[in-house]
């Protein structure tokens, strides 16, 4: 039945629901309608065991299949864009030389486009699976379901599959696709549980941990050290500190095994990181070995490394190691990665085989140096270590893709000398190896009584042509296909590796402990190229033959025959196809390790940090600082931030030529106050460079000015103040000026202070005199206050009044008294002018001068607060001695303004008549 390619929302929103930083830059592959009826079949995606005279029937329809794993593949374009990168990133003379890109640029440039990821994501939901969350490499979707959805969506049904007495599940059939998926998907990476096969040989568990035991002697990370010369690394302080090192597995561990281990060891306490991705597998017999071999020794060989163990529970229907090894990739857990697992290529489906290679490629171009152990069954890699039998040539196909360091096993060669290169009891350590000792191929097989392929993997692949850098290498083939392994290091059992596991020791071999022990030296190395990952070490270590000192320990002798197959010989050429180079004399291969500084460039900025007021801008200058012998054009580019602009000149700089370029900074005249962060770019080719400026919009500064009135009445020849407050803010900076404008001829202005600074409010006083002749009007005139740039203002309405006078009225004008008696008589202060004065107790005052003899005066005045006039009482009060007589009395009214101060004064007279008092006895007046 046909089903709707409608996109669902849930996958469109592809950004949010996976999690996918950044869209694609790939083209959309998908054309036309997802038709369910119209097929394309999935060939070489059924495993070659599962097989009909196997077939014990179909599993149930419900039976859950979980993270199934549809592989993607990228157009031919992008392909060819992938591959000369990752050539042109091992090229000493590149731009691009060790440039990495992270996964997520890997999914943007390599991966599948966001509208087809969202088109399979949506044809999967139609049919009822779960779609996990997308890698970031875009080139797998993880998916689960059931036995019978597997059925209706890929037309192929799970079976259950008896072999050798053990029941699997696979796939009865090649799976099918709809025709238009076909440009995108290239297969499903497993729908069967035949699972990868570990590379560890268990010899024997010891009763004590002794290195040497009579004529045995076994490995700890002190002999290791010792024979390999990691004690030139040790000198160098080259321990693996600020490195780490992934390993791939599908069992827990036992920390407290490594805790023991360590401790043992001499190793600083420097427990592994775990990192389990999907459920937590648990400790699984067999699993673990692999898991606590693989952590404890390549933490071992580099003490002071972060080991980051990876695991991952397998499903019904998909490998651990597979989706511990993806997760790696995809979040680049670390520069360096082991993987101890294997599958000979020939029971490997098309699937599998494009997803390890592309997997090994992302991770190459991510500087990810990949590690994969050759195998432990010899020249019949399609047989288990544990197989009595070989049944014909074959190679790990998860290490004979290009892009892995394929590891394989040798063997030491003591002979009869075993005291020359074993001490008698164990020194600093627990170490007992003296010296290098001479190797060979590792080959036990049939050392069990006649039971095991137990030999170094190794052989010719019969997919991987032959890379460019194993061509013409003395000892590899010539047919034009991929030699395995690369390199070995020690895997056999009569000097195994001690390894702590369930609160014992034991004895293991194999090259599943070369594989993390490599991983563990590259580590070092990487330790001494400043941190940075190395990617696909493969092309140096076969440029390295022609080095000043060879590091490599060529193999002189053995082969990695098995029973039933007829292997391979190693004669002491530079490359075999049991050890491949041979193992490494790890104080050479640093010595030797290329550390060209790659063709690159940084980008500068003159100023790190700077600060804008709303509506200015500024410049800076921006440089380029080549390395490596970089001298290409590099365009600048960075994104405003709203309400910013920037403007590059020029926009390109090319070292040697032009070297700088200046930015210029605006920011808008309504942009907040803020902080931003400004990225400038340069870009050249593929390569990059940005350095971040920050940028501070700052609050603009204000300034204000205000009046206590609007109205000021200044009398001719008087004073009048006026209060006025001034208040400045944001980022004001300097002094304050205030100042007048359109004062009339004959007022002057002062100020009770002036050009002051700070940020905040100030009260001032402003004073203004006029003369006394100043004409009488009304007029505007301007305050103003202006600083750092601004001008504040404010219009006062100015009065000028006549000056105030005062006007003294007596009645009556003549006073008839008796010489010893009283009279009264009374005045009228009338004000007059342009203001009534304010007057205080006490403001208003006579004089009466040239009083006839004898009398005395008096007065009282009563004054209403805001009246015109003031009203006066005046008393003459006569005594004995006054005599007769008429005088004019001059009366002078003085009043003081309490303002102002003013004093007014006016003078009338009044005639004053004194007749003398009748006796009226005998000395007694009338």
């Amino acid at each position: 039945m046909a089903r709707s390619s409608r996109i669902r929302p849930v996958c469109a929103a592809l950004a949010l629901l996976f999690g996918l930083s950044a869209h694609s830059q790939a083209p959309d592959r998908i054309r036309g309608a997802i038709v369910d009826a119209e097929v394309l079949t999935l060939l070489g995606n059924t495993h070659p065991l599962a097989r009909p005279e196997f077939d014990r029937g179909a599993i149930a329809g419900d039976t859950q299949l979980d993270r199934m794993m549809l592989v993607l593949e990228p157009d031919s374009a992008q392909q060819r864009e992938l591959d000369t990168l990752s050539e042109a990133q091992q090229e000493p003379s590149s731009p691009l030389f060790r440039q990495w890109l992270t996964p997520e640029e890997y999914g943007r440039r390599f991966g599948v486009s966001d509208q087809d990821l969202a088109r399979i994501c949506a044809w999967l939901q139609n049919h009822g699976f779960q779609v996990e969350s997308i890698p970031t490499g875009r080139r797998i979707l993880l998916f689960s379901g059931t036995a019978a959805q597997v059925a209706d969506a890929f037309h192929t049904q799970i079976h259950r599959y008896e072999v050798s007495g053990q029941l699997h599940l696979g796939n009865a059939e090649d799976p099918q696709i709809p025709r238009a998926l076909a440009p995108v998907v290239s297969g499903i990476l497993s729908l069967h549980d035949f699972r990868r096969t570990a590379s560890i040989h268990s010899m024997k568990a010891l009763t004590g941990p002794e290195n040497t035991q009579g004529s045995s002697h076994y490995l700890l990370p002190a002999d290791f050290s010792t024979i390999y010369n990691l004690a030139a690394l040790d000198k160098a302080g080259l321990s693996g500190s600020g490195t780490s090192v992934a390993i791939v597995g599908r069992s827990n561990v036992n920390l407290a095994d490594v805790s023991t281990f360590r401790s043992y060891a001499g190793l600083p306490a420097n427990l592994p990181k775990i990192i389990l991705t999907g459920q937590n597998p648990g400790l699984i017999p067999g699993d673990q070995d692999e898991a606590t071999l693989d952590v404890e020794w390549a933490g071992g060989v580099s003490p002071a490394a972060t080991i980051q163990y990876v695991a991952a529970q397998s499903t019904a229907t998909s490998d651990g190691v597979d989706l511990a090894a993806q997760y790696i990739v995809n979040h680049k857990t670390a520069p360096v990665m082991s993987t101890s697992f294997g599958s000979c290529e020939a029971s490997m489906g098309s699937a599998e085989l494009a997803f390890y290679n592309s997997l090994w490629q992302q991770a190459a171009v991510e500087g990810i140096s990949a590690f994969v152990s050759s195998g432990d069954s010899g020249a019949s890699g399609c047989e288990g270590g544990y197989s009595s039998r070989g049944s014909g040539l074959g190679v790990n196909g998860l290490c004979s893709s290009p892009y892995s360091t394929c590891v394989g096993g040798t063997q030491f060669n003591e002979g009869s000398a075993a005291a020359t290169y074993w001490a008698a009891s164990n020194g600093a350590g627990n170490g007992s190896a003296l010296s290098y000792i001479p190797e060979r191929v590792w080959n036990e097989s049939a050392s069990n009584g006649g039971q095991g392929l137990w030999s170094s993997g190794g052989g010719i692949s019969d997919v991987y042509s032959q890379p460019v850098w194993q061509k013409g290498i003395p000892g590899a083939v010539s047919n034009g296909m991929r030699s395995v392994p690369d390199v070995s290091l020690t895997s056999a059992g009569h000097d195994g590796y001690l390894v702590r596991l369930n609160g014992s020791w034991y004895i293991f071999a194999g090259t599943s402990a070369s594989s993390p022990s490599f991983a563990g030296i590259l580590s070092r190395i990487i330790q001494s190229q400043g941190g940075k990952g190395q990617g696909n070490i493969n092309p140096i270590l076969y440029r390295l033959l022609s080095a000043s000192a060879n590091p490599f320990h060529a193999t002189p002798g053995g082969n990695n025959s098995v029973p039933g197959v007829a292997g391979y010989i190693a004669s002491g050429a530079a490359y075999n196809l049991a050890t491949g180079l041979g193992s490494v004399d790890a104080g050479l291969l640093r010595s030797v390790w290329p550390s060209v500084a790659p063709k690159t460039f940084t980008v500068k900025s003159s100023s790190a940090a700077f600060s804008l007021l709303p509506g200015k801008s500024t410049t800076f200058v921006v440089s380029v600082s080549p390395s490596g012998g970089f001298t290409g054009a590099v365009a600048l580019s960075a994104k405003p931030p709203q309400g910013v602009s920037l403007t590059f000149s020029p926009a390109s700089i090319q070292p040697g030529s032009t070297s700088s370029a200046s930015l210029s900074v605006a920011a808008g005249t309504a942009i907040p106050a803020t902080s931003l962060a400004i990225s400038l770019t340069g870009s050249s080719g593929s390569l990059q460079s940005t350095v971040s400026v920050s940028l501070t919009i700052l609050p603009p500064p204000t300034l204000a000015l205000a009046t206590a009135a609007a109205r000021v009445n200044l009398v001719q020849g008087a004073t009048a103040p006026l209060a006025i407050s001034v208040k400045t803010g944001g980022t004001y900076v300097g002094t304050v000026s205030l100042g007048t404008a359109g004062l009339p001829a004959g007022v002057t202005a002062t100020w009770s202070a002036n050009n002051f600074s700070g940020v905040g409010s100030r009260s001032v006083t402003l004073t203004l005199k006029a003369a006394a002749s100043v004409a009488l009007a009304t007029s505007a005139f301007q305050i103003t206050a202006t600083g750092d740039g601004l001008l504040a203002q404010t219009s006062v309405t100015l009065q000028i009044t006549p000056a105030p006078s005062i006007q003294l009225a007596l009645s009556p004008a003549q006073i008839i008294m008796k010489s010893t008696g009283s009279q009264q008589f009374y005045g009228t202060i009338k004000l007059v002018g342009g203001v009534t004065p304010v007057l205080k107790a006490g403001g208003v005052t006579f004089q009466i001068s040239g009083l006839p003899t004898g009398l005395s005066a008096s007065w009282s005045d009563q004054y209403t607060p805001g009246s015109t006039q003031i009203q006066v009482t005046f008393t003459l009060t006569g005594g004995k001695t006054a005599v007769s007589s008429q005088t004019n009395v001059p009366v002078t009214a003085k009043v003081i303004d309490s303002v102002s101060g003013l004093v007014y004064r006016a003078t009338q007279q009044v005639n004053v008549s004194v007749t003398k008092a009748t006796q009226i006895g005998p000395g007694s007046p009338k």
